[in-house]
């Protein structure tokens, strides 16, 4: 079987790649511009992370003006990066693309890094969802595509820890692409589970 595993440089992602990898998947990494902020230092380690890792150099699709049209404070600094986070339609956008890119080198699935239900703060992060959308792609595409979403039972201490024991370090996760993290974005506050 072979996969496009969607990475963005982040700790999940590029877990799902190592995963992906350690069921003998080929897989096609790839990164999705969707106007975010964070941009050049999420590819800039997507390349690094994955480089460093023996993964394929990730394909990127440029689709920074979804971003220009669908604002959120992911994408334009003059909103809240934490309040305004919702960003409609990305997770769809990302699964789209994929399984647009997968049919084109004829792979059967694509995997996303979303995490335990419980943890989803937008409709686009759970179980039903993820069912719904690959139904739809499946129709779309004219042909079974799978949505894998293989940390969708684990908790971010659950990722930390299996990340530690794969050596992936180097990722970037704050979503305002500053050199050093925010510490309030929703990306950097999942790091606090340890503080709690």
């Amino acid at each position: 079987m072979s996969i496009v595993t969607l990475v963005s440089g982040g700790l999940d992602s590029t877990l799902v790649a190592v995963l992906a990898r350690e069921e003998g998947l080929e897989q096609y990494p790839l990164f999705v511009d969707f106007g975010q902020r964070s941009k050049d230092k999420e590819l800039a380690a997507c390349r690094a992370v994955l480089a460093r890792l023996g993964l394929p150099e990730p394909k990127v699709a440029k689709l920074e003006g979804f971003g220009d049209l669908i604002r959120s404070g992911l994408t334009d600094p003059s909103l809240r990066v934490l309040e305004d986070a919702f960003t409609p339609g990305r997770n769809l956008l990302f699964l789209l693309v994929a399984s647009s890119y997968a049919v084109q080198r004829g792979a059967d699935a694509v995997s996303i890094g979303l995490l335990h239900e419980d943890s989803s703060l937008f409709p686009d992060q759970t179980n039903n969802f993820l069912a719904q959308a690959e139904a739809l792609l499946s129709l779309s595409m004219g042909k079974s595509m799978r949505v894998i979403a293989p940390l969708a039972e684990f908790h971010k201490i659950d990722v930390v820890a299996l990340a530690q024991q794969k050596g992936i370090v180097g990722t970037y996760s704050c979503h305002l692409g500053n050199d050093e993290a925010c510490g309030a974005c929703i990306a950097c506050n999942e790091f606090k589970f340890e503080e709690e």
